[in-house]
């Protein structure tokens, strides 16, 4: 037996060894630092997980979790907190951090939509160091950066990121390349300007240039896709195509077989329904839905002064209640000369439509529009056009109908269905075309005059939208009361100055930040709120009838001279058939938009349109809607489901977003030396 006192010191002797065993098994089991594959991109979790880590770690490891809910929180759309947190980083950090930190510079501006203060930040910032994910994200930001506005940076940056993203996110990449290539127009497209060794921008130009080409005929676009994927295998998008072009390869053209006209035929609304059907049923039995080749100049009859003014704008899709200017009806006034037809234009006109279809009129004035519906579908109807009225458009959202349908007026607020498209002449589409027009002639800051009323202000919002979506800063406004109010603002000699208040909706809504030593701008001060008033107001968008005009340019020119060097712009509200050689005088150096039909550029249609409305131009305007409405229905598949779809209509170049609502770009005109001529 062993004595026990030899069994004390043996156990004595063996506990350090046992203790630092301990010891050591016990560090073996601590959490490693995981923070690193999270900043390398490795892996990711919400800002929740990396806030609790950063409270529970001390010293680099904390901040390193700092900058990763930084960046989640940026993610998540909490701005504020990032913000924040971001202003409580350490001063002293190493260089992975400090990369981290430029990043996140740059991410938090955007998240303050100062685009302008992001790309300054871009082009100074040093990315030698950046791991892929950070690379990918350098990127991002530029993309984020260019607001989706197409251009040569931004196709780089597109295609720069798409090798360095998870196969889960190439889609995403892929469909917002060929979202910036199919946005351009084919004049901004022949103007860039590549490098030899751009192979993949190359071949995305190529396709570019194909779809172009044939975005008018799916079925040469189908196989002008598989062309390209032969000549291009190793191009990103010829593996992987974007979504649109998936949807051109599944192509099925619909029915026309059945058409139903929904129209209002009785009461009020009824003679503009009437107008719409004489449009729609003439470009069937004549063919004359397209823009036609110009034909030689017919002499249109002189509108008459007691012609029927359209009615409520609110309540049906006419662009304006004022009739438009015959530019025919004087010799001094010659129309302008048709535009030359682009390939777009010449395919749309040669594009078959289905003359035997069959058409049924049935009244939306008579009966509930569900029975209207109910008894459609009975009548095995293939495609609907219609209805006109915004309340039957709102009833029609609501009966959630399988019908396709070419619905002739634009709700408040569009619903995307795969069955509707939407067709409407609004005063709205006319701002957003203003806009463009305004933009593309390089001026930068405008004022919209405006009635004060319910048209001036969903005109103003259409107009501010646009601006900013096309990259401008503040929209000024200014409203005006009725003819005698302007009147005495004349007798009075007080003018109108280009002066006005920022359009709410294109104002920064958070004061003044300052992020990474940039500093994101409060809204406008008083200062700048009447810019105007130092000359900085270099445009003016003016939606007034043709006697308010007539008063607020000469109001104008008593404020601030004839030489203000503002230009003047007016939708077509401003002109009407009875005008003569002495307000055209009066009216010099004034753009005004106008339809293409009444702009002189389907001379045989305009004749035949003012023949059929006794000479009524608002009425004209429509039955030059029931024409195009006639060539959208037989063209209903290819605005559904290719992308970039044209047509030379007659109310303007016609294209479908992707909601299916149908924009317009309009003719526009100027009165230069009493005559009417190409504001171009």
């Amino acid at each position: 037996m062993v004595p026990s006192t030899l069994i004390r010191s043996k156990a004595v002797r063996c506990l350090p060894v046992v203790l630092a065993a301990l010891f050591f098994a016990g560090c073996g089991t601590q959490k490693p630092d995981q923070s690193s594959a999270h900043m390398q991109g490795e892996a990711q979790a919400n800002s929740a997980f990396y806030l609790q880590q950063m409270q529970q770690s001390s010293n680099d490891t904390k901040t390193n979790w700092q900058l990763l809910a930084i960046r989640a929180l940026i993610q998540e759309g909490k701005r504020q907190q990032a913000t924040e947190l971001y202003q409580q980083l350490p001063e002293e950090l190493n260089d992975e951090q400090r990369r981290e930190r430029s990043l996140l510079d740059i991410e938090l501006i955007l998240a303050n939509k100062n685009y302008q203060g992001a790309a300054a930040a871009l082009a100074s910032l040093d990315t030698s160091g950046f791991n892929d994910a950070q690379k990918a994200r350098y990127y991002q930001a530029q993309i984020d950066a260019s607001q989706g506005r197409p251009s040569l940076a931004l196709l780089r940056a597109l295609v720069a990121q798409e090798p360095l993203l998870k196969p889960a996110d190439k889609q995403k990449n892929i469909d917002a390349t060929w979202q910036a290539l199919s946005s351009m127009t084919p004049e901004q497209a022949k103007a860039l300007v590549i490098n030899a060794d751009e192979n993949v921008l190359l071949g995305w130009l190529d396709l570019q240039r194909m779809w172009f080409d044939n975005r008018n005929d799916p079925a040469m676009l189908k196989a002008g896709i598989k062309d390209w994927q032969t000549r291009y295998p190793q191009n990103p998008g010829a593996k992987m195509l974007p979504t649109q072009l998936i949807n051109v390869q599944n192509f099925k053209p619909a029915s026309t077989d059945k058409i139903a006209l929904l129209l209002p035929l009785n009461g009020q609304a009824a003679v503009f329904g009437r107008a719409i059907q004489q449009g729609f049923e003439a470009a069937k039995n004549t063919g004359a839905s397209p823009v036609n080749t110009p034909q030689p100049d017919v002499a249109a009859q002189p509108a008459t002064e007691n012609a029927p003014q359209a009615v409520n704008a609110d309540g049906v899709a006419s662009p304006a209640a004022a009739s438009v200017n015959d530019l025919t009806q004087d010799a001094s006034a010659p129309v302008s000369e048709p535009a030359a037809q682009t390939p777009v234009a010449q395919a749309a006109a040669s594009a078959p439509a289905n003359p035997g279809a069959e058409i049924k009129i049935y009244d939306t004035s008579s009966q509930p529009l569900n029975q209207v519906l109910d008894q459609v579908q009975q009548d095995g109807a293939s495609i609907v056009v219609g209805p006109l009225l915004k309340p039957n458009v709102e009833e029609l959202l609501r009966s959630n109908t399988p019908l396709n349908v070419l619905v002739l007026n634009e709700p408040e607020n569009v619903q995307p269905r795969a069955n509707l498209c939407y067709f409407a002449l609004s005063p709205e589409d006319e701002a957003r075309d203003g806009a463009s027009h305004i933009w593309q002639q390089g001026h930068r800051n405008p004022l919209i005059l405006v009635p004060r009323n319910s048209l001036g202000d969903r005109v103003t919002r259409a107009f501010a939208e646009q601006w900013q979506h096309l990259g401008g800063g503040t929209v000024l406004q200014q409203k005006f009361g009725s003819v005698s109010e302007l009147k005495m603002g004349i007798n009075s000699g007080s003018g109108i100055a280009l002066t006005g208040s920022p359009v709410a909706s294109s104002l920064p809504t958070q004061p003044a930040t300052t992020i990474g030593g940039l500093t994101i701008p409060a809204p406008p001060t008083d200062a700048q709120i009447t810019a105007g008033s130092s000359g900085n107001v270099d445009a003016v968008y003016i939606v007034a009838s043709q006697d308010e005009v007539a008063l607020i340019k000469p109001m104008i020119a008593m404020r601030t001279g004839s030489r203000n060097g503002a230009t003047l712009y007016a939708s077509s509200r401003s002109s009407q058939g009875s005008t003569g050689p002495d307000f055209r005088l009066e009216m010099e150096g004034l753009q005004f938009s106008e339809i293409p039909m009444l702009a002189g550029e389907n001379p045989s249609l305009q004749q035949q349109a003012l023949a059929a409305v006794n000479n009524d131009y608002s009425l004209a305007r429509l039955y030059a809607m029931g024409v195009d409405a006639w060539s959208l229905a037989n063209h209903f598949s290819q605005m559904r489901q290719v992308q970039g779809f044209q047509l030379s209509g007659n109310t303007g170049m016609l294209t479908a977003n992707q909601d299916c609502v149908i924009n317009r770009k309009l003719t526009w005109l100027k009165y230069q030396q009493g005559q009417v001529v190409p504001a171009n």
